[in-house]
């Protein structure tokens, strides 16, 4: 899983009733229990979803998500993961509405 931090993802001036930190700590313990990792991204330039969480199995396609700015957001993240994740269980509505293009896609279309 990576999470876009430091440029508008992640920062008090763009989205200040989000914990940030919180939030990052929070989705380290979701990925360590279905045994993935998180790494921090500095900017995913898709700044206009932020705040951005791109979660990719091994050897598959990346899942990526916008707008993950409350607890509930986390919490679906959390259940999908448990529920095997991408390649393996659907995305729920609400995390539909989540996906957001990859910002290279977007230039070719």
């Amino acid at each position: 899983m990576t999470v876009c931090r430091d440029c508008c993802c992640g920062t008090v001036k763009k989205h200040p009733t989000v914990d940030h930190g919180y939030q990052l700590a929070r989705l380290r313990v979701v990925a360590a229990e279905v045994g993935a990792t998180v790494r921090v991204a500095e900017c995913l330039d898709t700044c206009e979803t932020s705040n951005v969480v791109v979660v990719q199995a091994k050897g598959g396609k990346p899942v990526w998500l916008g707008f993950v700015l409350s607890d509930e957001a986390v919490d679906d993240i959390e259940e999908w993961l448990k529920a095997g994740g991408p390649g393996v269980a659907p995305l729920s509505d609400t995390l539909e509405l989540h996906r957001i293009t990859p910002p290279g896609q977007r230039k070719a279309q």
